[in-house]
């Protein structure tokens, strides 16, 4: 299951970027969400020239797949304290 309702509608790494910030919320404290902010901004920065429509799809499907391990991680986490 997917971190946040909407992924499925991620087509575009524009709205990626955007779904993985609003990912970052989710996240328990100001550090651990500026830390993945700013990687999600460096990582969006480095790809902004992909312009094969195939390996942007993989990115995207990889990166929500990522979004959702550290999610539920980060909720394991917290149910073992």
């Amino acid at each position: 299951m997917p971190p946040l309702v909407g992924a499925e509608l991620v087509q575009t790494p524009v709205q990626l970027f955007r779904y993985l910030l609003r990912c970052c919320r989710l996240l328990p404290t100001t550090a651990v969400q500026q830390h993945y902010r700013h990687a999600i901004r460096q990582s969006y920065k480095s790809h902004s020239d992909e312009d094969d429509q195939e390996r942007i799809q993989m990115m995207i499907q990889r990166a929500i797949a990522d979004a959702d391990w550290i999610l539920h991680k980060v909720r394991m986490t917290a149910y073992e304290m």
